[in-house]
């Protein structure tokens, strides 16, 4: 009986963050909520997701025995973590509820909030025995779930569908690579012009109409037509495409982000739809691998703001390399078709300019 619900004003997250995997599963007590989060876990987990389970209006929990050492330090007034088989850290937290949740979304996919008719979030109704509707002033309800049609199986795929519907609706941006030292080329390539147009204006106007927002990441002149663009600096530190992925995410830490570079002249649009396609719940980062040899491609690639945490490790153990991201969670290397492959073509000497200026002034065999 799934429908949408609205009673009031929707207090769930906000406008600029509603795209958020946030999702209530909320009824009278003795409902089920609990049993039917636990039978749906499992199945969210071994689709990789990371999830988190969030009760909202708990009382009376005891997380530490009075008078114990770490009990005593919160108590004075710190935050106290527990490291140990598990993690645990307790928190004098007075961000809010709506802030703690938009926290969390930074690291999980899917965040499953337990809670009654003040739980403000959009939410899946579990009626009670005897109940035909949900209380008033109930908030944002976009699906309904009678007792007779609570089967984990049916509940499990209008959450999946939902969750795909939220994950591609996440604002995506375009992040374009310029500077560096250039020092094979002997001079700034994304000044290079082809009939008159400069690689990076040509870069922009493919990249454009793919995203929200082009951004341009580094040092380096600019063309007039393109000084209204953002412009973020790189990462303090850093070198290499790295200090450039690593400062979008961190400028916008809510979207998603196209990155390429402007010496990748032979750019296809349809890499960009390509790469879009790849998106899902549970993928973090979208690496094309050419060769299928391990070599991946970080430039023309697609990263979740998920995949934040993921750079920042990298960072901290001394890794300036994005391929370094191979292999961890939600980090996918698909082969793209081979028609599309020429799009992740470096031009980098020269020698392999004069290559492109003869091909391009050749045409099609």
């Amino acid at each position: 009986m799934g429908r949408l619900m609205k009673i009031g004003k929707s207090t769930a997250l906000n406008s600029d963050t509603d795209y958020l995997p946030v999702i209530g599963l909320c009824g009278s007590s003795g409902a089920g909520k609990t049993t039917l989060i636990e039978a749906l876990l499992p199945k969210f987990i071994t689709m990789g997701l990371k999830v988190a389970v969030v009760k909202h209006g708990a009382h009376g929990v005891l997380v530490d025995a009075p008078g114990k050492d770490s009990d005593r330090f919160f108590q004075a007034g710190a935050d106290v973590a527990l490291f140990g088989e598990e993690f645990f850290i307790r928190r004098h937290d007075t961000d809010g509820f709506l802030f703690f949740l938009r926290r969390l979304c930074l690291d999980y996919d899917l965040v499953l909030v337990e809670g009654h008719a003040s739980t403000p979030v959009d939410k899946i109704w579990l009626l009670g025995k005897g109940h035909d509707q949900p209380p008033e002033n109930s908030g944002t309800i976009l699906h309904i779930i009678r007792p007779e049609e609570r089967l984990m199986e049916n509940v499990f795929h209008w959450i999946s569908d939902w969750l795909m519907r939220q994950c591609l609706r996440v604002p995506l941006y375009g992040c374009l690579l310029i500077g560096g030292k250039s020092s094979r080329m002997g001079r700034p390539k994304h000044l290079i012009e082809n009939n008159g147009v400069t690689w990076i204006e040509s870069a922009v106007a493919k990249l454009k109409p793919q995203v929200q927002q082009v951004v341009l990441s580094g040092r380096g002149e600019v063309p007039s037509p393109l000084a209204h663009l953002p412009r973020v600096p790189d990462v303090s530190g850093l070198a290499g495409p790295l200090a450039g992925i690593l400062a979008v995410l961190r400028w916008q830490p809510a979207a998603s982000w196209l990155v390429t570079a402007c010496d990748q002249p032979d750019i296809d649009p349809q890499a960009f739809s390509w790469l879009k396609s790849r998106r899902k719940p549970g993928v973090r980062a979208v690496l094309p691998d050419l060769q299928g040899d391990g070599r991946l491609e970080p430039l023309l690639a697609w990263y979740d703001f998920r995949c934040r945490s993921l750079v920042e490790e990298l960072v901290s153990d001394g890794c300036l390399r994005p391929g370094g991201l191979a292999g961890k969670p939600g980090v996918i290397t698909p082969c793209p078709p081979g028609s599309l492959h020429g799009s992740w073509r470096n031009v980098n000497t020269p020698v392999e300019l004069a290559r492109t200026n003869q091909s391009t002034f050749s045409g099609p065999n």
